[in-house]
C-alpha cells in the first residue's frame, strides 16, 4: 500500500486554491474591460501524447472581446520572488491550449471566427497587481509547415 504524502496533497490544494483565486480575479477583471465571458475551465480530451496515453487540454476563459474569441490562460503567484507568472506559459502548455482551442472551435461550429491567445497575470497583494497581454501568442509556430523552419 502506497503512502499518502500529506505534505504534497496539501501543497497541491494551496496551489489549486491559488489558481482559483486568480481566475476569479481575471475573469472581474475581463468583465470591468467589456469582455462577455463565454466559459471558465473549459476542459476536453484532444488526443493521445507519444506513449500512447489519453491528453485532455483546459483553457482557463474563454470569452468575447466584442466579436474576437479569446483563449485566456491565467497565472497567479503570491509574489514574483522566483518567477513572473508568465513564464509557466511556455511553448508546450501554449501548444496545448492550441489544440484545445482547435477542438473547441470545432465542437462549436466557430472555425471561421476570428479568435486570439491571451494570457493574464495575476500576483497577489494588496492590491492584487493583474496584467492583461492581448495576443500573447499565436498558433503558427505550431503548424506542422514550420516545423522544418524552426528546427
Amino acid at each position: 500500500m502506497e503512502m499518502l504524502n500529506l505534505r504534497e496533497t496539501h501543497e497541491n490544494n494551496e496551489t489549486k486554491l491559488l489558481g482559483d483565486h486568480g481566475e476569479r480575479l481575471a475573469v472581474d477583471f475581463l468583465i470591468r474591460r467589456g469582455y462577455r465571458i463565454v466559459c471558465c475551465n473549459f476542459t476536453v480530451p484532444i488526443g493521445r501524447n507519444m506513449r500512447g496515453a489519453a491528453v485532455t487540454g483546459e483553457i482557463d476563459i474563454i470569452a468575447l472581446d466584442g466579436e474576437v474569441l479569446c483563449f485566456v490562460e491565467v497565472k497567479t503567484r503570491s509574489s514574483e520572488d522566483f518567477s513572473s507568472p508568465l513564464s509557466a506559459v511556455d511553448l508546450r502548455k501554449q501548444r496545448q491550449i492550441s489544440r484545445t482551442a482547435r477542438v473547441y472551435r470545432r465542437i462549436f461550429g466557430v472555425g471561421s471566427m476570428e479568435y486570439r491567445f491571451d494570457a493574464v497575470s495575476v500576483v497577489l497583494g494588496e492590491p492584487p497587481r493583474i496584467e492583461h497581454h492581448k495576443n500573447f501568442w499565436n498558433e503558427s509556430r505550431f503548424s506542422r509547415k514550420n516545423w522544418d523552419r524552426q528546427f
